[in-house]
């Protein structure tokens, strides 16, 4: 094959660099093929249980009976989505879902990182050890537990009312659990306190990544323990805050539901039910399997839209960014 001449300096043929790729591919394969192998299981396990169920999607297309064939169900195209959106409960438990869901990703990031600055800073390591601990163990409780704790916390006679009463900021107990306005706040709150010192963990594990020349550089320059947090800390955990933020937006239809289900009663039901809470109630627990499987179809297409847009504007913005 003759090489093609452009200007000042021959292409080199297209299939000899195709074949020298190739052969690099197959090289590569086989030297790392140990790690090719380890990675098999958890493959296997991905496709089984990530895109193998995507089959059962096809329900939300129809009037699903459990004791027909797929033959035989009955297709309705989207009458299921048409119902969820002209639905005023589901467009409310949306509302629920959202509001939550925002409560927790501004307290949760807010939080996370405070604790980890704070943490980065104590220069004792049996003391840090001790406060990282304590922030930790919340976190491996169980939501059965940690809605007994809220629960008792929260009553006429619980500690949160005593301790109002006591600084008179309140004249009487408080019913936190039988008043709407109150609930998005507490699910927040009592997921802060579960949550927050495992989600600090990254963070600090950023921080120490950080070379320590550069603190040194701000002692000479005089800088305080707040200039070189906000100078020196913040912009080099930028890049994990950002990755974070990201796959956080993928969640923002993860409000939860175990924490809503437990503490919620009929007294605040038009503020505690989210989208996980009505698809088991009005699909599951119906026999509508048709309606549940289309709000779950309505949750994954919007969590893929927001992760794309996060990521989208985070690499228009110059930011690191998932792909």
């Amino acid at each position: 094959m003759e090489e093609i001449v452009t200007g000042t300096e021959p292409l080199k043929p297209l299939k000899k660099k195709s074949k020298k790729n190739k052969r690099w591919t197959w090289k590569t394969i086989v030297e790392q093929r140990q790690l090719i192998f380890m990675s098999v299981p958890l493959l296997a396990y991905i496709v089984t249980f990530a895109y193998v169920p995507i089959w059962g999607w096809t329900m939300a297309f129809q009037d699903y009976k459990p004791a027909r064939s797929f033959s035989q169900q009955k297709w309705v195209g989207f009458k299921h989505f048409e119902f969820l959106f002209s639905d005023d409960n589901f467009l409310r438990v949306l509302r629920n879902t959202i509001g939550m869901s925002l409560i927790n990703l501004v307290l949760g990031f807010t939080t996370a990182i405070l604790l980890a600055l704070l943490l980065n800073e104590i220069r004792k390591v049996f003391w840090k050890r001790t406060v990282q601990t304590i922030s930790y163990l919340p976190h491996f409780l169980s939501w059965i537990i940690v809605t007994g704790i809220a629960a008792t916390s929260l009553a006429s006679d619980g500690i949160i009312n005593d301790v109002l009463m006591r600084l008179h900021l309140i004249d009487a107990p408080i019913l936190w659990l039988s008043e709407g306005k109150y609930f998005w706040g507490i699910v927040g709150g009592t997921t802060v306190w579960k949550e927050v010192g495992w989600n600090t963990i990254i963070y600090l594990a950023a921080m120490a990544s950080i070379d320590p020349a550069l603190y040194e550089a701000a002692d000479i320059d005089g800088a305080n323990r707040y200039q070189k947090m906000w100078n020196i800390t913040l912009p080099s955990i930028k890049p994990t805050i950002v990755i974070l933020l990201i796959m956080q937006v993928g969640h923002i239809l993860e409000a939860g539901f175990e924490l809503q289900y437990l503490l919620g009663n009929g007294l605040v039901v038009d503020w505690s039910e989210t989208i996980d809470i009505f698809v088991l109630k009005y699909g599951i627990a119906m026999g509508n399997y048709s309606l549940a499987t289309a709000g779950g179809i309505f949750k994954t297409v919007v969590s893929i839209t927001m992760l794309l847009l996060a990521n989208w504007t985070s690499k228009r913005l110059g930011e690191e960014r998932l792909l």
